[in-house]
């Protein structure tokens, strides 16, 4: 079993950070959209409550995966986690806001009886968002060598 992890760990270090970036983020994604939908569906919180709750823990997640894994970086803590936490909160305040008007205003209309609801298509539609922004704000910002 550990040939299968050695091997693994290597070719990890040898692909691009895009790709250690998404499978660092397939873990904390699926974290954060759990605790999402369990507070939006299970304990019927608001759609911001969720998203900004979800996103928070796999923010934790990200943050410690991505400096030590992805990005290697060697970038100060207190820098880095404060480059963090402001590229965390615009990603999120313009993913899911852009997310949250396009279901609302542009896809309501088109997308009717869809097994989910609007505010879980923002949700989704907005993790994509997020994903693609927080890689650049990461790579480029907080953890730029």
């Amino acid at each position: 079993m550990s040939s299968i992890v050695q091997a693994l760990e290597i070719y990890l270090k040898r692909t691009n950070s895009f790709i250690r970036f998404l499978l660092v983020g397939m873990i904390n994604t699926l974290i954060g959209l759990f605790i999402m939908f369990t507070l939006l569906n299970g304990f019927h919180q608001p759609y911001w409550l969720s998203t900004f709750i979800g996103n928070g823990t796999g923010a934790c997640v990200s943050y410690f995966l991505n400096r030590v894994f992805t990005f290697q970086s060697r970038v100060e803590l207190n820098k880095s986690v404060i480059l963090f936490i402001v590229t965390i909160l615009v990603c999120y305040y313009l993913s899911y806001s852009l997310s949250h008007l396009i279901v609302f205003n542009l896809l309501s209309t088109m997308i009717k009886g869809f097994y989910l609801s609007d505010e879980e298509q923002a949700i989704l539609i907005g993790t994509g968002f997020y994903t693609i922004m927080n890689y650049l704000g990461q790579k480029y910002i907080v953890f730029k060598n």
